[in-house]
């Protein structure tokens, strides 16, 4: 039996090719595109981390991401913040999102010592911190993927900025400048996008949260533990994140059924005459359906393993074009799960035809030209 049913895929080749194709788009399909939207997402937890703040304080009305807020309150607020019970450290920052021609960028206003009371002070890969108003600090990513060095110039809000230092990345923003120059230029002066706050022990951070909240004026501020946010970073959480991701894979399954479908239903009535001379000689109807559903398997396992090779190479693809972009390898759980729909949804487009197949009468099938 094997050897028939790799005679007869080889017999077509074209529609064989075609077929494992279409389980490998509908596989690379899953994993591309769930890869690079957790992937972003776990960039942005990572670097969140790294910025050793124990509680965020957003003013009212603020998105989960930081990155979409406004400059809508003032920085005075960070003197207040400073008095309560358990802060030991607050960094003021201003937040402005940027895009390019290739991607969409965060761009941080710091006042560099209090920024540095929080997680510590600046490691410098090269270059130092700021000395003008319009230089600026990036990490190495950055600098990496847009081939900037200490001294370069960046046109960021039409002004041009001088690289001052280049640091490791996961501290927060890929790019930083002086707060009091993103203010001007975003005309929020003496306003912040958002406070990260140091306590004395990050035990401490849901009690600092609950008492903060019970103080004027922070009421109505969103006001959350760093390893709360953590928790709430996920695809479940995030509004439409798991509803697209449910979405491609609809798609995928759909492309996946249809040309499987297509392409073993082609096969059968091609093969009635075959099919006539197996049940001749005595093939039982299960028989039949064997062959059809064995094809089918060996066609989705091939394309597995094609969309495993072609979502590997996309990712290095879209890493390398993309520096900044941050695409999840291929776990062993998403490799399973894409699996089992390629393989699923490739045997559920084959019952049909298969079942055809075998309700075909001997007699009628060795009849057929």
């Amino acid at each position: 039996m094997n050897k028939m049913i790799v005679a007869n895929l080889a017999h077509r080749p074209i529609r064989s090719i075609i077929s494992i194709f279409a389980v490998a788009l509908e596989v690379t399909l899953i994993l591309l595109i769930v890869g690079l939207m957790l992937g972003i997402l776990d960039d942005s937890k990572e670097r969140q981390r790294g910025l050793g703040a124990d509680v965020i304080v957003s003013p009212p009305g603020s998105a989960r991401f930081q990155a979409f807020s406004a400059a809508p309150v003032s920085i005075k607020f960070a003197d207040l913040l400073l008095q309560q019970p358990h802060v030991t450290a607050v960094a003021p920052v201003v937040m402005q999102t940027t895009m390019n021609m290739t991607s969409i960028e965060v761009l941080n206003g710091i006042d560099l010592p209090s920024f540095e009371s929080i997680g510590g002070p600046m490691r410098y890969l090269q270059g130092g911190p700021f000395k003008d108003p319009y230089d600026m600090i990036v990490d190495d990513v950055y600098a990496q993927g847009n081939k900037v060095r200490v001294g370069s110039m960046v046109n960021v809000l039409n002004h041009d900025f001088r690289i001052c230092g280049i640091i490791p990345h996961g501290r927060g923003s890929r790019r930083y400048v002086p707060i009091s120059t993103l203010q001007e230029l975003t005309a929020t002066q003496n306003k912040a996008s958002v406070f990260y706050l140091k306590l004395d022990e990050t035990k401490n951070d849901s009690l600092a949260a609950q008492q903060l909240k019970s103080v004027q004026p922070f009421s109505n501020f969103v006001i959350t533990p760093t390893r709360e946010w953590m928790e709430l970073m996920t695809a479940d959480n995030i509004p439409g994140l798991s509803t697209v991701i449910k979405v491609v894979i609809g798609i995928a399954v759909i492309i996946g059924f249809m040309v499987i479908f297509q392409s073993m239903y082609t096969a059968v009535m091609e093969r009635t005459r075959e099919i006539g001379i197996l049940k001749s000689l005595g093939a039982s109807k299960f028989y039949i359906i064997r062959v059809i559903l064995r094809e089918t398997l060996l066609l989705a396992v091939a394309g597995v393993l094609v969309g495993f090779a072609i979502s590997e190479l996309g990712r290095i693809g879209m890493v390398h074009k993309f520096p900044t972009m941050h695409v999840l390898p291929i776990s062993w759980g998403w490799a399973l799960y894409s699996t089992v729909i390629a393989v699923g949804g490739a045997m559920l487009g084959a019952i049909y035809p298969a079942f055809k197949a075998a309700q075909k009468d001997p007699i009628d099938a060795l009849a057929y030209e």
